[in-house]
């Protein structure tokens, strides 16, 4: 009587390997499920949510996922008849050998592997040319999303963070549309169409490879939860190392002057240091998980000639099912395309969940609701006079700090109308308001009489011209930094923009004029340059009201003459609101408002306020007294 733990000694000892992996990962899965809270370990978003909003720009591009999934199933059509083609050559040459028979066999096998890889080469071209549509139109969608959002909004996200949603998140996105959700669903028609053949061939021996089926899904379950976290991780870590490089480098000079580049470097190794820790920590995962979906295949095969060959050659009969060396050579090449789409699952399951980690920081970023956004029955103004009105305005950045307090004035069409006080007094809050960049939580401000939350946005923001201190130049030319896109100017009117503001004084020595190149940010213009550059790309757009903040800060006496003089030209234009807390600079204003601690102490004109002798006169007089001293 045979002893049967002896003979079946080898496949008794494979599967006690396999039932051991299998213990410890689902101790460690249960392990890893209890601290998800504390860890941060699932997302806040559901796959299937997020797979369904991805889906929605998938869909314009049906057509071409559906010439694709035809290609697909030719390419499946090969994986599934070729083993059996490979079983029915080994059957010629090892029965009754016919030349003629063997040759039509090789070449039909040849003839489908030609039209295989011609399928899979425009497979790969058409996917990757729609995955850059969907790439592109999700990147402008972000991209719109962002332009929509407050300044509040804005200031409270980094922009290295911002950077890193446009750019990388997306790029991870289209790897799923161009290569993984395609090849997840070829594997999955292969899987399926090997397991049909598989059992039309030898049911006896697809029953032993199903036996490891359960394992695979096990360890892909685990894998999936584990590779979740990570993928977490790393995205963290990115961004958190995009958004330190967009500050530092921004403001590398400050670090220099300063002498802090050790503790700038300590800094940025840190970071580093944590991003390498989260791609380690990927790689240990996706190299277990590989590795043994790898075990499980050669386990397979294991088996397969342990019961294949013992079947064989005792010529025996399996679950009546009779075993020869062309089911064997089939069945070999069956179980390779049955593990290799299983195998290809490990790295698609890293792709995918990097795409997914991608996605939900992306929708993360467009389901922030705008704060600022126009009502339903907001009107377009073609054309406003220059009246501003503010009405009991009261405004805090957080809540109940307020920074206005019931602040009224009244600013008459073409009047030039200035703001002082000392810092945070509520200068500049005013000017932003007024473009809405920010909304008041009481009182009303009205253009032309009309409230601005009747107006909307794009048509209020029109009518303004806004000068800053800090002037922001793009990469580009003096003319793209001028027309910023505005295509119906012509470079005539561009140079009766700059003569009129002075500009045209260090343009016209220039080598290239208009076509100068301005490098990141201006940096290759004087600060006096770049003010004199805003002020014409202002008259440019022919504001209806321009709005001055400090424009004449920190600018050399020479260069302040020239936009003086500018200033006094620009009045005649529109309604002019300035903030300067040089006094001498506005002392031809209309009306001067004086504010402090977020209310107007005094108001009216120099002479008036000189008169009244009160706060403003005591500013005006210590400014006074202290050029006189540095002129002497």
């Amino acid at each position: 009587m045979p002893n049967y733990p002896t003979i079946y000694l080898p496949v008794i000892i494979v599967a006690a390997i396999i039932v051991a992996f299998a213990v410890v990962f689902i101790v460690a899965y249960a392990t890893m499920k209890n601290k998800k809270e504390a860890i941060g370990f699932d997302r806040n978003m559901k796959d299937g949510e997020i797979a369904k909003r991805l889906i929605r720009y998938a869909k314009p591009h049906w057509r071409s996922f559906a010439l694709v999934l035809g290609i697909m199933v030719v390419s499946v059509v090969y994986d599934v008849v070729a083993p059996w083609l490979v079983g029915r050559i080994q059957g010629v040459l090892k029965g009754e050998f016919e030349m003629s028979y063997l040759l039509t066999l090789v070449l039909i096998y040849a003839s489908m592997l030609a039209v295989s890889m011609v399928c899979t080469y425009f497979q790969s071209i058409i996917l990757q040319k729609t995955g850059q549509k969907i790439l592109s139109s999700l990147r402008q969608d972000i991209f719109t999303h962002i332009e929509s959002l407050s300044h509040e909004q804005l200031n409270n996200i980094p922009v290295g963070k911002l950077v890193t949603r446009v750019c990388n998140d997306t790029n991870a996105i289209s790897m799923m549309f161009t290569n993984v959700l395609v090849t997840m669903v070829k594997n999955c028609m292969v899987i399926v169409g090997v397991l049909g053949a598989m059992l039309l061939l030898n049911y006896a021996l697809t029953l032993m490879v199903l036996c490891f089926i359960p394992f695979v899904v096990l360890f892909t379950v685990i894998f999936r939860k584990f590779s979740r976290k990570v993928h977490r991780e790393v995205t963290d870590a990115r961004t958190d190392l995009n958004t330190f490089l967009s500050e530092n480098l921004s403001g590398i000079k400050i670090t220099q002057i300063f002498n802090r580049e050790s503790e700038k470097y300590g800094d940025f190794h840190r970071r580093s240091l944590r991003m390498q820790k989260a791609k380690h920590a990927q790689m240990f995962v996706f190299g277990i998980f590989r590795p043994l979906v790898y075990m499980l295949f050669v386990s397979c095969n294991l088996c397969l000639f342990f019961f294949g060959a013992k079947g064989a050659i005792s010529d025996s009969v399996i679950l009546g099912q009779a075993i020869t060396s062309e089911i064997i050579v089939s069945f070999y090449m069956y179980i390779g395309k049955f593990f290799n789409p299983i195998q290809t699952l490990a790295e698609q399951f890293d792709t995918l969940q990097r795409s997914f980690a991608s996605a939900e920081k992306i929708f993360t970023i467009m389901d922030m609701v705008p704060e600022v956004v126009d009502e339903e029955d907001a009107i377009e103004l073609e054309q406003i006079r220059g009246e501003i009105e503010f009405r009991d305005v009261w405004f805090a950045y957080k809540p109940d700090e307020w920074v206005l307090k019931g602040v009224s004035f009244h600013v008459q069409p073409k009047q030039t109308v200035a703001f002082v006080g000392s810092t945070g007094s509520g200068k500049t809050t005013i000017l932003s308001l007024i473009c809405r960049n920010y909304d008041i939580q009481k009182g009303q401000i009205l253009i032309d009489g009309i409230d601005i939350k009747k107006i909307k946005i794009s048509s209020l923001r029109r009518h303004f011209g806004q000068m800053l201190q800090d002037v922001f130049l793009f990469s580009g030319t003096i003319r793209s930094n001028i027309l910023l896109r505005k295509e119906d100017v012509s470079d005539e009117e561009v140079m009766d923009a700059c003569r009129y503001v002075n500009a045209d004084s260090f343009i016209g020595k220039l080598e290239s004029g208009l076509d100068e190149v301005v490098r990141e940010r201006g940096n290759n213009f004087s600060a006096g340059q770049r003010q004199l550059l805003s002020f014409a790309r202002t008259i440019v757009h022919k504001p209806s009201v321009m709005i001055l903040d400090e424009a004449t800060a920190n600018i050399d006496t020479e260069t302040e003459l020239l936009i003086q003089d500018s200033l006094e030209k620009m009045k005649n234009i529109g309604t002019m609101l300035i903030v300067a807390h040089r006094l001498s600079t506005i002392q031809h204003s209309d009306n001067i408002i004086l504010l402090s601690k977020g209310k107007i102490i005094e108001q009216g004109s120099h002479q008036q306020l000189l008169h009244q002798k009160g706060r403003y006169y005591q500013l005006y007089t210590l400014q006074y007294t202290k050029q006189q001293l540095q002129n002497t």
